[in-house]
């Protein structure tokens, strides 16, 4: 390499021409086409040939006279047909040198200039040849044709990147849309742009979707969404998880059909000789006020000086069967959802509110559990049996307790359900006593709060007699040696207050130290029911859980064969995504609803609780709607934990699930 060679390099993947102005143990000193002095180490160029320019004709003659080479070259390198001669020469599979390769494409004149076109074209073009400074080799025709899609591909999302922002841009300036795009290419954006919102970074096109996004200047964590409720993509108040966790509450048809199909065959509920009809018994169910899915019911009878407790849960196992279509939907849903503006049920509403309803007048199979109790109402024995069943009364909360100290079945309901917890107090029940908030959506879209004593005498008495009824079913499977979905709960890692003698803060914070509960085949204590043994099984058309287990009962009962240990373990491992779904969901729709409430009542002045104090805010519980938050910290107040205290509601947003409080 000597001083005054014309040479080629790469910079910013363009092809520059420069002239050597000085060499010094392999680093060049350069002058450039564009007139800059670099500095570059030989390894770095691209072509150099014997052509030279006098140092001494001044620096602005070099440039002129570079830039003439460059022209010529970038000339010559038109006149190169990569395609055709990789039509030639894909055949032979091996590496071409660049004075070979420069003959075929300038076979009466091949020199430097010549060099360098071939060098620039096929640089410009990588689509044919495989390119190593010097030499080249030609793809096979899989290859181009792989590449050649690829290229295309490019093209495509580079159009749509430029067309969609620009698209997307106008919809954000309320301007018209650019000419160029059509309703297909509209309908492709919306779904790039739907797609990225719900699954962001996972989903296929999300490079694309940020590309445009950024083109349009639109701030996708607060912008995005308007701009799809605009485009009807989504309502204002859509449920965002339902869609990213893609959860419907349509069935498919073959399942309606089959749930139609149950309905209108012939029932013959004691055919199988082994259930008992228990039809004269006045059964009555007590359930909210909006319930259309009854799966229990209570009864109660006095025999001589004893009572006859009895625990009735319909049968969803005589409907549903194990392996059917039914029951695998069923199980990949894993539970019904509850949210303040609708339900997804678990089972068709055919069955869930018809068949397998509890329905007042209407002959059910169920699974009876009856309880004989002493005069002052300790537990004597219990059965557990297949019965016949027709609920005489559907009474809600608000009916039992209005009834609560004069209607003498009401009142003994209660005693059972009070000497019940007693037991469990003296067991080391862990008793939590908070009021429920409840949110919900009349038929105006208006929004209703209001907060549920979980301890009213209607309540209290279901909720215990249901802790009963598991308990029982749990000593039953356990003491035949059948496996289960057995709850159990170690210990809470403290204790705040002893029985029910806890203020709402000890309450709330009880939690905190609770234990997580343990679910496997086999029995063992649950601490925070302060029972021995415990399963779930009175809510069989809600919970795939309950129907499971309440299958093991039918096992015991003769009516059908019982699932293994093996089975239960494989069923409580597949039920651990969708009920860990089914809690996330129904938690943040709650959430979302209530903060839509809080909405409307910015500046309004709110009582709260101290529950912690941490670097740079207090945790407090605001007690009309049960909510935590954080209260930034005030110059000069200092709070401690349960301190009560007055806050303004400051800023409230649903859909960014911001709510903010001042000390007020």
């Amino acid at each position: 390499m000597e001083s005054g060679s014309i040479v080629e390099y790469i910079d910013r993947q363009k092809i520059l021409c420069a002239v050597v102005l000085e060499v010094k143990n392999q680093r060049l000193r350069l002058l450039t086409e564009n007139n800059r002095e670099i500095k570059l180490s030989v390894g770095r160029l691209l072509h150099k040939d014997k052509t030279r320019l006098n140092l001494s004709m001044g620096r602005d003659r070099m440039v002129d006279a570079l830039r003439e080479v460059a022209s010529k070259r970038k000339a010559l390198h038109t006149q190169v047909d990569i395609k055709d001669l990789w039509e030639v020469l894909n055949t032979e599979q091996v590496w071409i040198d660049l004075a070979t390769m420069t003959e075929f494409c300038f076979p009466d004149s091949p020199g430097g200039d010549q060099e360098s076109a071939v060098i620039r074209a096929f640089f410009d073009d990588k689509l044919y040849f495989k390119f190593n400074l010097d030499q080249f080799f030609p793809n096979s025709a899989q290859q181009v044709e792989r590449l050649t899609a690829q290229r295309q591909e490019e093209e495509r999302k580079n159009r749509m990147v430029e067309l969609g922002g620009a698209w997307l841009k106008s919809l954000v300036n309320g301007s018209s849309p650019p000419i160029d795009a059509n309703e297909e290419d509209i309908q492709e954006f919306i779904n790039i742009l739907k797609t990225y919102y719900l699954f962001e970074n996972e989903s296929k096109d999300h490079v694309l979707a940020r590309a445009m996004i950024n083109k349009s200047g639109l701030e996708w964590t607060t912008g995005l969404f308007p701009i799809l409720v605009k485009l009807k993509v989504f309502d204002e108040n859509e449920n965002i998880d339902l869609l990213r966790l893609e959860i419907t509450a349509e069935f498919d048809d073959t399942i309606l059909q089959s749930a139609e199909h149950l309905v209108t065959s012939r029932q013959d509920f004691l055919a199988d000789g082994v259930r008992q009809d228990l039809t004269s018994m006045a059964l009555i169910t007590i359930d909210g006020q909006s319930t259309l899915d009854f799966d229990d019911a209570l009864s109660i009878e006095k025999v001589a000086e004893q009572y006859r407790l009895g625990i009735h849960i319909v049968d969803v196992g005589h409907f549903v069967s194990k392996g059917d279509s039914i029951d695998q939907e069923a199980l990949a849903r894993g539970s019904s959802i509850y949210m303040p503006d609708r339900k997804i049920s678990m089972l068709p509403a055919a069955l869930a509110e018809g068949l397998c309803s509890l329905k007042a007048g209407e002959l059910r199979p169920a699974i009876s559990t009856m309880v004989n109790l002493s005069p002052s109402k300790e537990i004597i024995d219990y059965e557990i049996l297949p019965s016949l069943i027709k609920v005489k009364h559907q009474l809600t909360y608000y009916d039992v307790n209005l009834v609560a100290d004069q209607n003498q079945d009401v009142i003994v309901l209660r005693e059972i359900a009070e000497k019940f917890r007693q037991r469990r107090m003296d067991g080391g029940a862990v008793q939590i006593s908070v009021p429920e908030v409840n949110v919900w959506l009349a038929e105006d879209r208006s929004i209703s709060v209001n907060k549920i004593n979980r301890e009213s005498p209607g309540r209290m008495l279901v909720s215990e007699i249901m802790i009963l009824a598991n308990w029982l079913m749990a000593r039953f499977l356990a003491e035949n040696g059948i496996p289960a979905i057995f709850r159990s709960q170690p210990d809470p890692r403290e204790r705040l207050y002893k029985g029910e003698e806890g203020t709402l803060f000890q309450n709330w914070m009880q939690r905190r130290f609770l234990s997580r509960f343990v679910l496997d085949h086999k029995s063992g204590k649950h601490s925070g029911l302060g029972l021995d043994a415990y399963v779930t099984a009175t809510s069989p058309i809600r919970k795939y859980f309950d129907l499971i287990t309440q299958r093991q009962i039918r096992a015991l009962l003769d009516l059908e064969q019982p699932y293994t240990s093996e089975e239960i373990d494989q069923l409580i491992q597949l039920l651990q995504m969708p009920m860990g779904n089914v809690g996330k969901i129904q938690h943040g729709r709650h959430r979302y609803w209530l903060l839509k409430y809080l909405e409307q009542h910015v500046g309004r002045k709110e009582e709260a609780i101290v529950l912690n104090k941490r670097r740079n805010n207090y945790q407090i519980l605001l007690t009309e709607y049960m909510v935590e938050c954080d209260l930034p910290l005030s110059g000069g107040l200092e709070l401690k934990p349960e301190d009560l205290i007055q806050v303004t509601i400051q800023n409230v947003s649903a859909r960014k699930d911001l709510f903010q409080v001042a000390i007020g």
